[in-house]
């Protein structure tokens, strides 16, 4: 639900308050282009279709009820604009995975559960925590659509069950089984990239 001070930052917004609008950028750009990015994996379309993001906010702030929070319905707006720009790839051919190298420096990942990296202060480790971090996100991006989209949003953005069934309109025990699905792939995908990396490094 929306607090006080979220509600009037809406009424501001509703009310096409420019400098409403400049703060919802400032504060969100970030999280959701880093969302859109691991969605998509591409940076050109990450950028566009992040702009997008907010003008169809903006559009239809009018129709946000508050039944969830500002950031629950953003997030909404990301995942669908994402699921309909990724069907209009597929058609298209196109890789969804073509520049993710550049997604470490771009959009940072928290590591996802079961493959943590962790705090490094020796640079052998860091650059081990590096290579460990590029593979996690490689091995995202080559996970069935529905299952990478609700590990992004439970074990990368953080959202809670009830955030994710918001965003998703999805049922408690689908969101919770997809998620267990996605980590065990993405743990069997890590897995063997990191196997092939120490037998090509023998």
């Amino acid at each position: 639900m929306v607090d006080d001070e979220e509600a009037r930052f809406i009424a501001r917004l509703v009310a096409r308050d420019e400098s409403a609008f400049n703060e919802l950028v400032v504060a969100y750009e970030r999280r959701v282009y880093g969302l859109v990015y691991r969605m998509l994996g591409r940076r050109d379309e990450a950028e566009d279709l992040s702009q997008e993001v907010f003008v169809q906010v903006f559009k239809a702030i009018d129709q946000f009820r508050g039944d969830s929070k500002l950031s629950t319905w953003i997030y909404r707006i990301a995942v669908n604009l994402c699921k309909n720009r990724t069907k209009y790839l597929s058609r298209r051919h196109a890789s969804s995975t073509d520049d993710v190298d550049a997604m470490v420096d771009r959009a940072p990942l928290s590591a996802a559960k079961g493959v943590s990296v962790g705090d490094v202060s020796r640079p052998d480790e860091l650059v081990e925590g590096m290579q460990l971090e590029m593979v996690v996100k490689k091995a995202i991006a080559q996970l069935e659509d529905e299952f990478r989209e609700v590990l992004i949003l439970r074990d990368v953005e953080d959202l809670s069950y009830e955030e994710i069934m918001a965003v998703t309109g999805l049922p408690e025990g689908t969101v919770k089984s997809r998620i267990h699905r996605a980590r065990v792939q993405l743990r069997a995908l890590v897995e063997k990239a990191m196997g092939e990396r120490l037998k090509g490094g023998r």
